[in-house]
């Protein structure tokens, strides 16, 4: 049988140990002993027990000391504490009572009375401590992010705080028991994911790496996907009705990240493996042929080769410098933004743009930016490659404007008259791997 409280027991006399001893072993409880003040200072941090009986008479320091000490000891102080005294008189009473003492027994005290004042205080102060715990834990879970619930062995709710209320389209100030289980709950709203690890619930112990599972709500033409992490942890209980703590965490951003790098992958794989299947094709042709091949045609399918290769350079060179586009703002002396017109008229050209303006706004020509050149020509580049991209006729007018704030920062605004982002692609586009195509299938050219 499991021990209910742990009593620590502090009398400087051997026999006096003892006899509290044989009197409470049969009770189930917990013993520890100590036999002087110090030491019972020491045991009682260590162990925090539920209840000390502490001796009055003792050597060096006596039961009033020790009381005094526990409790000015921010993690003792709410222990209870009866002593056990040999005084009868109402000034030693008083007295441990000043000292902080919740209580005393007289020497010789009478068994069954001792039995039964500490079967009450433990008790007493088990349900304290239980419903100090349980207030502590309401508190933390109503501020919490996460959405928790506490369900029984069966799926019936015993506790849900207002996050998860929000989550399963609850109330969130109604505090009636909820009907329906949880799993019926989440159910009207989701969809169990993956559904083999849903199959035991409500019977299942504990979440596994193996077994993570979630609570799905379809994308619909109003909002995005909606993922929920459950977790589930045990509770322990003495009562024989087991109960168990799920906690529902927001893993939408996360599964959307991973859904926009499966997606940058698959266009990765793609965008090379297109020109590598060209470069292939050719110089398999001219390996097993070109005996029977005329001039002409080698040099047709010579040029096949050689334009597939210089695509697949180019994709190369795109992946290259997103991944060391982080890099690109850690070295470098900055940019002079004297130099940036001509900056941009090169990228212009390069990218056979004819309508490319940049305007100054107040003075500039001595402004040094903290950007590195090279970072700025990338920046520059891709947007100005997605505004090709992404105009009907492919020639946008675009226009640049660069201004310095009384603060000292340097804003530059670059707007063309091609497609817009919408608010939703513009509150993620900083997002890595993000892609504004909601069908991503490679077929627009480069690689932002």
């Amino acid at each position: 049988m499991k021990a209910t409280s742990t009593i620590l027991i502090v009398d400087d006399e051997p026999v006096g140990q003892q006899t509290l001893e044989a009197l409470l072993l049969p009770l189930n409880y917990h013993l520890a002993f100590a036999s002087n003040g110090a030491e019972a200072l020491a045991v009682a941090a260590a162990l925090i027990p539920d209840l000390i009986l502490l001796d009055v008479m003792m050597p060096a320091m006596d039961g009033y000391e020790v009381c005094r000490r526990l409790r000015a000891h921010p993690r003792l102080a709410d222990v209870p504490i009866i002593m056990i005294t040999a005084l009868d008189d109402r000034d030693s009473r008083v007295y441990g009572l000043q000292a902080g003492a919740d209580d005393f027994i007289a020497k010789p005290f009478d068994r069954v009375e001792l039995r039964a004042r500490i079967q009450t205080i433990t008790r007493l102060n088990r349900y304290r401590r239980l419903l100090f715990e349980r207030a502590k834990f309401e508190w933390v879970v109503e501020q919490a992010d996460d959405g928790y619930l506490i369900v029984s062995e069966s799926d019936n709710i015993l506790y849900i705080n207002a996050k998860a209320r929000l989550y399963l389209g609850l109330a969130e100030s109604v505090p009636e028991t909820v009907a329906e289980t949880f799993l019926a709950l989440a159910r009207q709203q989701y969809r169990c994911e993956p559904q083999g690890a849903w199959v035991e619930w409500p019977r299942i112990a504990v979440n596994t790496a193996s077994s993570s599972r979630y609570l799905m709500r379809p994308e619909s033409s109003t909002a995005n996907a909606f993922w929920l992490q459950v977790d589930v942890l045990n509770i322990p209980t003495e009562s024989a009705a087991a109960s168990r703590l799920v906690r529902l965490r927001d893993v939408t951003t996360q599964k959307a990240l991973q859904r926009d790098i499966w997606q940058f992958h698959a266009m990765i794989s793609h965008k090379l493996r297109t020109p590598m299947m060209g470069m292939l094709n050719a110089l398999y042709l001219l390996a097993r042929d070109v005996s029977l091949l005329s001039p002409t045609e080698i040099t047709e399918i010579a040029q096949i080769a050689f334009q597939t290769t210089q695509r697949f350079h180019q994709a190369v060179e795109k992946i290259l410098q997103y991944l060391n586009a982080p890099l690109l703002t850690r070295h470098g002396a900055g940019l002079k933004l004297a130099q940036f017109p001509e900056m941009v008229a090169v990228i212009a050209a390069e990218l056979e743009l004819k309508s490319v303006s940049v305007s100054n706004q107040n003075e500039t020509a001595n402004v040094q930016i903290m950007f590195a050149r090279q970072a700025m020509e990338l920046v520059i580049h891709e947007l100005l490659e997605n505004a090709k991209k992404f105009h009907p006729t492919q020639a946008p007018h675009v226009e640049i404007t660069v201004s310095i704030s009384n603060q000292k920062e340097a804003s530059i605004k670059i707007t063309d008259d091609g497609m817009n982002l919408s608010p939703q692609q513009l509150t993620q586009i900083s997002r890595p791997y993000y892609q504004a195509e909601k069908q991503l299938t490679g077929q627009v050219a480069g690689m932002d």
